[in-house]
């Protein structure tokens, strides 16, 4: 039986998963490494800690058995290479909101139209060419040193086949490239002055991209919420993946690069050789770490469920926003900040607790709104990663969003997609679907409750409205 191996390069650390074609877990690994934030709004990590969490982790599995490999992780950061492909700098990340000046830039020189008839997404600050385009502003002897670059799980892809790749899901959030035609836009770039040639070749996601030095074929893969739709089912119209990682994702498979006109939602090229929509709040999880590690030391995440769950739902009156390092979808607004609202003195910790549950399921709200706005079916909602290990948080999703939600017998995120896309890579399946047919099983379905949230999520929408002039002085 063929043996599948999934690499996720994530943002707080690496995981790699074996598979078999059933979709059984075989044996995981995972490692950390260090974020760094030198200045407010700005986020970097160094590559060679992806590299070596990965070999860390490689270590532990026996390679010899190992029939093919994808790749996924982080999306939108930039990674940059000189002649002898040497990193440059520390990679900027997709949570990095420096690049705002940039994002203007790209608008003004090709055209705002332009920009989103071609990407099918305005530029925004977590995109990677804004992040080109800010080194050759900012620190212009970096840039000229500048020969590739490569988004996170591609440089990963480099060190372990010497093959400079991408896909085409990960390369729909560099700001440059032609969705609907799933190539580079020579026009934008031309626009831009920026050589072709600092970009590398682009593949669909489960096409053999290299090997490594043990032979081992390595699938294009992809960015980090392609493949974990992949890893849910997410792979055809009806199905709404709601991902509660660091960043939150609500996310469905569309037929045609249809986009928002708006800009609020994101359309890139899927997995599945087709498109998807997805609309991402930037601190979902992320919020939650921040309360658990701010304001709720000495606590774990089920003690804070357990905690919030003691009152009442509403929180008494009192309300979070979840934007600590800005917002994409809805506002996309790098200066959105956090903020509990409504405090009085009847507020315990056990509210402020349910509060921040709550504000994170209205930004979910948010984005799946979004979605049903561009015509996206809503015929099963699957909720993963870590969030979903939480019966109270998915409760709440479903009464929040009115919907049934389902868990997956198998829920593990990104790499478990992967290494799907690897096994399509060896014709084990025909094609992504066939395959997410043969792996995905689900697990648990909880209904909405009667819990009406309306009242207090338009409160919500309103907050946001109400500060986002402060966050600007």
């Amino acid at each position: 039986m063929a043996k599948l191996l999934g690499i996720d390069v994530g943002t707080s650390g690496c995981k790699v998963l074996l598979i078999d074609e059933t979709g059984s877990v075989l044996q995981q690994a995972s490692a950390e490494y260090p974020l760094s934030v030198p200045r407010p709004m700005w986020s970097e990590q160094n590559p060679e800690d992806w590299w070596a969490g990965v070999q860390q982790c490689l270590s532990e599995f026996d390679l010899s058995s190992i029939d093919a490999i994808g790749v996924t992780g982080q999306m939108h950061g930039a990674v940059f290479l000189d002649a002898d492909d040497q990193v440059i700098r520390p990679a900027i990340l997709w949570n990095d909101q420096r690049t705002v000046a940039e994002c203007q830039q790209i608008d003004q020189e090709v055209g705002a139209g332009l920009v989103r008839a071609i990407t099918c997404n305005p530029p925004l600050t977590g995109f990677q060419v804004p992040k080109l385009l800010w080194l050759r502003n900012h620190e212009p002897q970096n840039y000229s040193r500048v020969q590739s670059v490569l988004l996170p799980k591609d440089y990963i892809r480099f060190k372990l086949t010497g093959v400079k790749a991408t896909e085409v899901s990960d390369a729909s959030g560099t700001g440059v490239f032609d969705v609907p035609n799933r190539k580079w836009s020579s026009q934008m770039l031309k626009a831009l002055d920026l050589p072709e040639s600092f970009f590398p070749q682009c593949f669909e996601s489960h096409v053999v991209t290299g090997k490594t030095t043990e032979g081992i074929p390595v699938v294009g893969g992809g960015g980090d919420q392609a493949a974990g739709a992949v890893g849910t089912g997410a792979v055809a119209p009806g199905v709404i993946s709601v991902s509660l990682g660091t960043s939150g994702v609500v996310f469905t498979a569309i037929d045609d690069a249809n986009y928002d006109k708006s800009g609020a939602a994101h359309t890139f090229c899927h997995a599945n050789e087709k498109w998807h929509a997805m609309g991402v709040m930037l601190s979902c999880g992320g919020a939650l770490r921040w309360y658990r590690d701010t304001l709720s030391q000495g606590m774990n995440y089920d003690q804070i469920s357990a905690e919030a769950e003691t009152t009442t739902p509403g929180s008494d009156g009192l309300i979070f926003l979840p934007y600590l390092t800005g917002e994409r979808c809805p506002h996309n607004d790098p200066y959105a900040r956090g903020a509990f609202a409504g405090l009085n003195l009847s507020h315990t910790h056990a509210h402020l607790s349910r509060a921040v549950f709550e504000g994170i399921s209205f930004g979910l709200l948010d984005g799946l709104n979004l979605l049903l706005g561009l015509g996206a079916q809503s015929d099963e909602i699957r909720v993963t990663s870590g969030g979903a290990k939480s019966r109270f948080w998915i409760q709440m999703l479903a009464d929040v969003f009115g919907r049934p939600c389902s868990t997956l017998e198998c829920d593990e995120g990104p790499a478990y997609g992967a290494a799907i896309l690897a096994g399509v890579g060896i014709q084990l399946w025909p094609d992504v679907q066939t395959a997410c047919r043969s792996t995905i099983r689900p697990k648990a379905t909880i209904a909405p409750s009667g819990t009406d949230f309306s009242g207090l999520y338009v409160k919500y929408r309103q907050l946001y409205e109400k500060t986002r002039d402060w966050n600007r002085v």
